[in-house]
């Protein structure tokens, strides 16, 4: 297996080469690698650690439409029922930072234990699905094939040939509909 080695490189020193993390922060977005010269290893890509995002958290907007809510989609004055100005922005003030800081405060008490319990969740979900859902079916599609094969066999022997007499029977039948007034 020499079509994807280098010269002087063996299967054994491919396969058995540390894993290596690429130099940097993992907390801070877009690190810059350091000196790659220094770096006589070969270098692999670690599927474990990759760089967490600190300023996009939601790279994928899955929750754009949901939880996204500001004062202005709460609470609105229409025009003509204007309350006092220090009265709306006190309460703007008030809506804005008491719901930062019980987001931030429900976090840091729950959003770790949540974090280990959904991670739990996935890696049973995961374990599932690899070790018992997709093995399940790969055999209930082989041992299928099997069943199908012979279902067809019989269709095209019995079915084929009584529907073809009965489609010939029917063919020279004609109906003549005459409208009378």
């Amino acid at each position: 297996m020499t079509g994807g080695l280098k010269d002087g490189e063996t299967d054994e020193e491919f396969l058995h080469s540390p894993f290596i993390r690429k130099q940097g922060n993992i907390y801070k977005p877009n690190n810059k690698d350091m000196d790659n010269d220094s770096l006589n290893e070969k270098t692999m890509e670690d599927v474990h650690t990759k760089e967490i995002d600190l300023v996009n958290r939601d790279p994928k907007h899955i929750n754009d439409d949901v939880v996204k809510v500001d004062f202005e989609d709460v609470i609105a004055e229409p025009a003509g029922t204007y309350s006092f100005d220090g009265v709306w922005k006190a309460s703007f003030t008030t809506f804005t930072v008491t719901k930062y800081w019980c987001y931030r405060l429900l976090t840091a008490l729950v959003g770790i234990p949540l974090a280990l319990i959904w991670g739990i969740f996935f890696a049973i979900l995961s374990f599932l699905h690899i070790w018992a859902v997709v093995p399940c079916v790969k055999s209930y599609l082989i041992e299928i094939h099997c069943v199908s094969r012979v279902y067809s066999i019989c269709v095209h022997t019995f079915c084929d040939p009584l529907f073809e007499a009965m489609g010939k029977c029917f063919s020279n039948i004609r109906l003549r509909l005459t409208k009378e007034v």
